[in-house]
């Protein structure tokens, strides 16, 4: 049997992987009004909980990027999203911060993979020029995950409370698993599905020696770090990141803290902001991949789609601070934030396969994780000590990270073309 464009159905299928991925994070935020209530928890405890996750997430990234490296996407989404559903489903059993603790460690190391894993398989399964739109598809999946997750999430609150919601969130993950045995049976050289046209296709377009049986040569991390170029991902991602997840993790605390609004109402307005960022990951990479296929160089095509996402970001949080004195304004404004975050991350996160091929691409991309997520910790833990005054000063600090990330792309990675 021979399937056209196979290597869409594999990037749609990490896409929903992804929606599923950020439902489950998801969960505790929007929850957290009815689980603090019931446990007698506090911001502070939420704060402790949400880094517990982040640390972990941090050495998930590394650490699941090596195994993808190792035994290959195939088996690596399997492994982390068997395990991370199957952590999300045991917070129904939590108890306090200890117990919620230990499950949003165990969701962290093992949701980390959906990201190197992402990276490594857009690099096996697409050329060049298309790698962007892959990523942004990809990264759609995030956002609409995040879309989909409060309306969800309190309408199963609503019907079952928040214990049976995790269960129920958990167990309808696995059943992605399916699908991802079936469709994705090898890389596309060894697959059996893939037409003779799409395997030419993708080789054509991609590094020479790349999609080879062997996987591509494999540099150490001290040589993958080496090169001034692989600087360009760890340092835009450390100053960026804190962007999305700042929204991620505080957007349902400070809907209540400000707003005053409960779980119902929390459903009814936090899914806005993440349908710009939707729009925002796929017109990044078209972008990008429009540009290179008239003619445009990978450092022309990737830099100009990271400056316009910055542009947008920076003067979207300017308008937080200056205009969101509603609810309705505040979420629309974050809704063209994170358009710019996406549409400038997607980019970013194909760095990795434009610099390397094979068995480098998971590595580069997971530090590159750990490192962004490292930046996002230190955020969590001083959010809860200002925003005790007012939130003000976290949307200015990172407004100012904009420029910093974006300027490390060009101070790293003068040219972005293939360096190993």
């Amino acid at each position: 049997m021979k399937v056209k464009g196979l290597r869409w159905w594999i990037i749609g299928l990490i896409a929903l992987a992804t929606i599923i991925n950020y439902i489950d994070r998801s969960a505790l935020a929007i929850m957290w009004p009815s689980i603090s209530e019931d446990l007698g928890m506090t911001h502070a405890d939420y704060a402790i909980l949400l880094n517990v996750f982040m640390i972990a997430y941090a050495v998930g990234q590394s650490i699941t990027g090596k195994l993808f490296d190792k035994i290959g996407t195939r088996l690596g989404f399997v492994w982390c999203i068997a395990i991370w559903n199957i952590a999300s489903g045991l917070h129904a059993v939590s108890r306090g911060v200890l117990s919620f603790g230990l499950f949003r460690a165990i969701l962290g190391v093992s949701e980390a993979g959906n990201w190197p894993g992402a990276a490594k398989s857009n690099a096996e399964w697409f050329p060049i020029k298309e790698r962007a739109i892959a990523q942004g598809i990809f990264n759609a999946g995030a956002s609409i995950g995040s879309v989909i997750a409060p309306p969800l999430i309190a309408i199963l609150w609503v019907a079952f409370g928040w214990k049976v919601t995790f269960l129920i969130i958990g167990a309808t993950g696995l059943v992605w698993i399916i699908p991802w045995m079936i469709f994705n049976k090898n890389i596309p050289s060894k697959h059996p599905w893939i037409t003779d046209e799409e395997k030419a296709y993708i080789v054509k377009g991609q590094h020479e020696n790349e999609n080879a049986g062997d996987g591509g040569k494999s540099f150490s991390l001290k040589e993958i770090l080496s090169f001034k170029a692989s600087w360009a991902v760890l340092i835009s991602r450390l100053f960026l990141e804190p962007i999305w997840w700042l929204f991620v993790g505080w957007m349902p605390i400070y809907l209540a803290d400000v707003y005053g609004f409960d779980v119902k109402q929390i459903g009814l307005f936090a899914w806005v902001p993440y349908v710009g960022a939707a729009i925002g990951s796929i017109a990044g990479g078209w972008f990008s991949g429009r540009l290179i296929s008239t003619g445009a160089s990978i450092n022309r095509a990737r830099k100009t789609a990271i400056t316009i996402g910055g542009v947008i970001m920076f003067t979207g949080l300017v308008a937080t601070i200056l205009f969101a004195d509603t609810p309705l304004k505040f979420v629309t404004i974050v809704a063209c934030v994170l358009f710019g975050f996406q549409f400038t991350i997607g980019n970013i996160q194909t760095l990795p396969s434009d610099l390397f091929y094979g068995k480098s691409v998971g590595s580069l991309a997971g530090v590159g994780g750990t490192v962004g997520v490292f930046a996002v910790i230190i955020m969590n833990f001083l959010v809860p000590i200002i925003s005790a005054v007012s939130y003000v000063p976290i949307f200015v600090m990172i407004a100012a990270f904009v420029p910093l990330g974006v300027g490390a792309v060009y101070l790293f990675a003068r040219k972005i073309q293939a360096v190993g």
